[in-house]
């Protein structure tokens, strides 16, 4: 048994087989009945949960929220899922299922273990295939073309129920014996199970121990005994009283019309994923088609550098990668190339925190792991003269075309050509202006504007956003060593793609002139000779830049070099009602904004986050107010 794991890792199930069973070593238990785990689940959770019926009739448009404690091996959530599809609930409904687990299977076992149930097989799948590297924290998996939402919360229960937003409809309360796993079942732990339920909320276990019964009827639940499923005479199930106020409240009503200012990577997946949760959004954009502006590169690589310190700047950023990586692998389609990539130790400097970043960390090898000069360069089928951080599930993206293959859904309204420069509040709408254009109105307006962001905020422009200038270089690939790989460092190179390779990007506090320079161009250059020199066949100086292609975009980003996203709030904390921001992506804007745009998703539909409560603290609007104002600096700079 490992136990000397270091964050961001966690410890994993130690599993034996006992006549087919998988049991715990650690709490000496089996995960499910030995008589049927399936037909256990379906007794205990689904038929006492009423969940068939309850499904049957859902609304369109809304969503059936499931708790439990004790993943395990995943059994109660496809039996879920199968029950749900079962049920024909309306097209646009969504099963949200959130489950914490301690100690996950290792995906062998999880395989092992499902592969006892043909019929799940589909769903099966789907689970394994999605199924995220044993990584403390919340992991957000979009199932079932979006129908299926599950937030894994690897972790103590307790850090869970703090960490997590979330109203349950149902509670599958599972998760070894009280005996053998009291931790799970003590009184601070079925506490929080009310400020995450709402009046009619049912809930439904295995045991019938007495002094669960007594905890969770103090804490607001009807429970009564009822028959269990084979050698268990007893089970409890339970209800919270429709006559009683539960802790949870049931959020701001989701809009019926709502706006997104900016068609770039951010904007575009969030139309998306407000689309396919059946919301109609009209998509503003100046531009004449979406994905032109800083999201408008023909290649963009697919990273983060992660610090030193596990901290919460850390673990989003972790976060943000490994939802990246499934987002693009299910819906990226041929504008992703998951080519792998590797962050090179360039420079004494960096070889050095990359050092102490591997001795202070312990990253699964399928996230990342360390590799010296010579693997580096089998990876890259290029010599190079560092090694670096290998992260196998990475690659590089096409954004543009990304962006315009996004906005292709029937509920996203294209409003194209609209310069929009104010947003006024009025009758409970948000009229949004352009140039001489007919205003545009929506309950709820998101500015994803990027660099213009700060002209279009409602409030006195006291934000603390820069704009900084990036020119990329494209780089013919007839004069290159062509990477297999993306390489990064001080800038990045992708693998040539139809005969171009980008390079890039600058870095220009001070320069804002939106053409392209020689300069530039040869910054670019020299940063790409020095970081991986192997790329070139000839001399760079032998590279006339006056001749080269590239771009020019301009980066937002925060005084902490932190995205923003979420409700639009004054100095003071006071949310202003319909409105978010979603900016401050700086050149990681395709790392972060699949989970942001969810998140936002989340909150604007009222449904489960899958953010929890320290990483939502992280990209909040509030901090990045200006606390006082500099004469020298004007406000909004």
């Amino acid at each position: 048994m490992k136990t000397d794991i270091r964050p961001p890792s966690i410890e994993t199930a130690d599993i034996e087989w006992r006549d087919g069973v998988p049991c715990s070593t650690r709490f000496d238990d089996v995960y499910f009945s030995r008589d049927d785990g399936l037909k256990e689940a379906r007794h205990v959770f689904i038929r006492h949960n009423r969940l068939a019926e309850r499904f049957s009739g859902l609304p369109g448009r809304s969503s059936f929220v499931i708790a439990e404690t004790g993943f395990g091996t995943g059994l109660n959530f496809l039996a879920a899922w199968q029950i749900w599809e079962a049920s024909n609930p309306d097209e646009n409904a969504c099963l949200h299922f959130v489950s914490v687990e301690r100690y996950p299977l290792g995906r062998d076992d999880l395989r092992r273990a499902l592969s006892m149930w043909p019929e799940l097989g589909d769903y099966a799948d789907q689970l394994l295939e999605h199924y995220p590297p044993p990584v403390q924290g919340a992991h957000r998996l979009i199932l079932a073309d979006g129908r299926i939402r599950l937030t894994l919360f690897f972790g103590d229960v307790l850090e869970a129920w703090r960490e997590l937003d979330f109203q349950a409809d149902a509670w599958f309360l599972d998760g070894f014996a009280p005996a053998k796993n009291p931790d799970m079942w003590e009184e601070a732990a079925i506490n929080a199970l009310k400020g995450h339920s709402r009046p009619g909320t049912t809930l439904a276990t295995f045991t019938a121990v007495g002094d669960v019964r007594r905890l969770l009827s103090e804490a607001g639940f009807s429970m009564r005994k009822t028959p269990g499923f084979g050698r268990k005479l007893e089970m409890l199930t339970g209800e919270i009283p429709l006559s009683t106020e539960a802790d949870g409240n049931a959020g701001e009503p989701v809009p019926h019309s709502i706006a997104i200012i900016g068609a770039g990577v951010g904007g575009s997946l969030l139309a998306r994923n407000l689309a396919e949760r059946g919301l109609e959004v009209t998509l503003i954009d100046k531009a004449p088609e979406a994905g032109t502006a800083a999201s408008g590169n023909i290649q963009g690589a697919l990273y983060v550098k992660l610090g030193v310190e596990f901290n919460d700047q850390a673990r989003l950023g972790l976060s943000s990668l490994l939802f990246s990586q499934r987002y693009y692998t299910r819906s990226g389609g041929d504008d992703w190339h998951p080519t792998g990539l590797i962050q090179l130790a360039y420079s004494d400097v960096e070889a050095n925190r990359q050092a102490r970043f591997t001795v202070r960390n312990d990253y699964p090898s399928v996230v990342l792991r360390a590799v010296d000069a010579d693997e580096a360069s089998r990876l890259a089928g290029i010599p190079l003269k560092t090694g670096g951080l290998w992260f196998p599930h990475s690659g590089w993206l096409a954004p543009g075309m990304l962006c315009r293959s996004l906005i292709r859904h029937p509920r996203i309204h294209r409003c194209f050509g609209f310069d929009a420069h104010r947003l006024t509040p009025c009758n409970g709408k948000w009229h949004i202006a352009g140039n001489g254009e007919q205003d545009v109105i929506a309950d709820r307006v998101v500015i994803c504007a990027g660099h213009l962001t700060p002209g279009l905020i409602p409030l006195a422009n006291n934000f603390r956003l820069r704009t900084i200038r990036g020119q990329v270089s494209h780089l013919p690939e007839p004069s290159l060593n062509n990477p297999d790989v993306v390489l990064c460092g001080p800038g990045y190179i992708n693998p040539a793609h139809k005969g171009t390779a980008l390079t890039g990007a600058t870095f220009d506090l001070h320069n804002h002139s939106p053409g392209m320079s020689a300069e530039s161009h040869r910054e670019n250059l020299t940063m790409l000779a020095s970081m991986a020199p192997g790329v070139f066949k000839s001399p760079v100086e032998e590279i006339d830049p006056d001749l080269l292609e590239g771009k020019v975009a301009f980066r937002c980003t925060t005084h902490d070099y932190q995205p923003v996203a979420g409700p639009l709030t004054d100095r003071e904390g006071r949310k202003l009602e319909g409105i978010d921001l979603f900016t401050g992506l700086g050149s990681k804007g395709l790392t972060y904004a699949p989970l942001l745009a969810e998140y936002l998703a989340d909150r604007i539909t009222n449904q489960p986050q899958c953010l929890p409560a320290s990483l939502a603290r992280r990209v909040a609007t509030r901090r990045c107010h200006r606390q006082e104002t500099s004469p020298s600096e004007p406000i909004g700079a």
